[in-house]
Parts: structure tokens; sequence; C-alpha cells
């Protein structure tokens, strides 16, 4: 038996050069399943992703999906991608194990957390909102930081400046002051010692989301890390959200030892492959 993927409508292109396309994934011309596929939006037409794929109930268990995963880097090496992404749910044990048996390796994890009561803060330790004064200092690391942080995974440095620059703007038109954010400077024993950037109102979203949080270098290993995670929880509980979640890269595994000794829990691999 043969499998194909066969496109089931229009390709659509972006000015960046970015296209998609959904196909049906057809075994002898008989229709199995469906497939989308895409360029990725942080690293440009070089990196393509699986945003979606579906087999009928009937056809499961057939090795279809892993037939359709193969084509896909194919019709991907075409429009000439050197990587290929997927997004897999944590709670998916058997679409992981398949992911891993193709050769993804995992980038990324999102990560939550149910919370219950505000935890305390360590003696010594207090946080505050941060001020229009200190915000530009904050700002301009917070991008330095991002950029270092894309460039490093691949992105071109141009694309990983632009969508730094305009995601602050987009997501903190008012700076400190931008409605359903809050922005906090932890002080330790009378010391500003780290920051932490929290969005607190997410459409279509529970919970609160960690977008940013850093130690000043000069004071790591002290455990402030934590601190500003309770931070995290504290403010989120204080806006009435009951769930926090955050997004840690694989490679950082202080940051993810940190995260599951709190309590949080893996709900989605960001996985990644070259395409050869």
């Amino acid at each position: 038996m043969t499998t194909t993927l066969r496109p089931s409508g229009p390709e659509t292109r972006h000015e960046d050069g970015g296209r998609a396309r959904s196909y049906d994934v057809c075994v002898n011309s008989r229709r199995v399943g469906g497939i989308r596929l895409a360029t990725d939006a942080r690293f440009g037409p070089v990196a393509g992703r699986i945003e979606a794929l579906d087999i009928d109930r009937p056809d499961r268990h057939r090795g279809r999906a892993t037939v359709a995963a193969l084509a896909a880097e194919e019709v991907l090496r075409g429009w000439g991608c050197r990587q290929i992404e997927v997004t897999v749910p944590a709670a998916s044990e058997a679409v992981v194990r398949l992911a891993a048996a193709l050769g993804y390796t995992e980038r990324s994890r999102r990560m939550t957390k149910a919370l219950d009561a505000p935890p305390e803060l360590p003696e010594g330790s207090r946080e505050r909102r941060m001020g229009a004064a200190e915000y530009p200092a904050w700002r301009a690391a917070a991008i330095a930081e991002h950029i270092r942080v894309q460039t490093g995974l691949g992105v071109p440095r141009e694309r990983a400046e632009r969508a730094s620059y305009e995601g602050h703007a987009e997501m903190l038109p008012d700076g400190p002051d931008t409605h359903g954010h809050a922005l906090r400077i932890l002080r330790h024993d009378g010391v500003d010692v780290g920051t932490l950037w929290l969005a607190v109102e997410i459409p279509g979203h529970p919970g609160g989301y960690v977008v940013d949080v850093r130690v000043d270098p000069a004071h790591r290993g002290r455990g402030h890390g934590r601190t500003l995670m309770l931070v995290a929880e504290r403010v989120c509980l204080a806006a009435g959200r009951p769930v926090l979640g955050l997004t840690v890269y694989a490679d950082n595994a202080p940051a993810l030892g940190l995260y599951e000794a709190l309590g949080y829990r893996p709900t989605a691999y960001e996985l990644w492959k070259p395409i050869l």
C-alpha cells in the first residue's frame, strides 16, 4: 500500500516567505486523515512545522501517522526547510514515543501548576512594582537577552531583533502600567536582586503566564529564582488566576529542576529535528 499527501486546499503565502498548506493523508488514493504544514513564524522559511496531524479512527495503529510524518519531511524539504518542529501534548504518551522514534528531540516544554494559597516569601525578601524610571533599563536588558536566546537557537539575528522589539511594544504598550501584566522587582536585605514579568490576563486562558524571570548575575545561586516564582504565584492568585504556566528550554537544567521541585508539570513538548 502507498501512503501519500495530497493538497486539500490552496497554499497560503506570506510576505516574509512563509507558507502553509493542508493535505489529505491517503492510502491507495483513499483518504485516511489530514495534516497541515507551515513554515515557522519565529525561525522563518528555513524551519517547518507540523501544525496538525490526525488519522481517522478506523485507520489508527497501522503506521499511518508515522508515514505521514515522514512524508511531511519531504514536503518541507522541497520548501527549502532545514528543520522541522512539532508540538506534542505531554499526556499523549504514544505520540511522544512516536516522535522520539522518528528522531525528534525536545527544544522546550510548557509547564503549569494549580495554585491554592499564596506562599510566604523568605525572610528578608519582599517584592515591589517596577517603576517608570526603572522600566527602560529593564526593557533594554530583557530585549538583549531574548535576542541572545533566539539567535542561539538558530533564529536569524535580524528576525530575532525585529520580533523582540515588536513583541515588547505589542505586549507592554504602556510599560509597567500595561493592563493585564505585572512587572515586579525582588529586593533582598535591602538590595534589588531580580525581576519578574507576569502576564495575568491571557484571552481564553484561566491562568497567568511567566513571561520572564531573571536574577541578577551577582546574586545567582542564592535561591532568589525560587523566591521570584513564589512572587509569581502570589501575584497570580491576587489577580484571581488559579493556574500558572511557563515555558522552559530543555538545556536549562537548573530552571527545569526548580520548576519541577515547585510542583510544575509538563503539558506540552516542543520537539524538533534537522531535515537532512
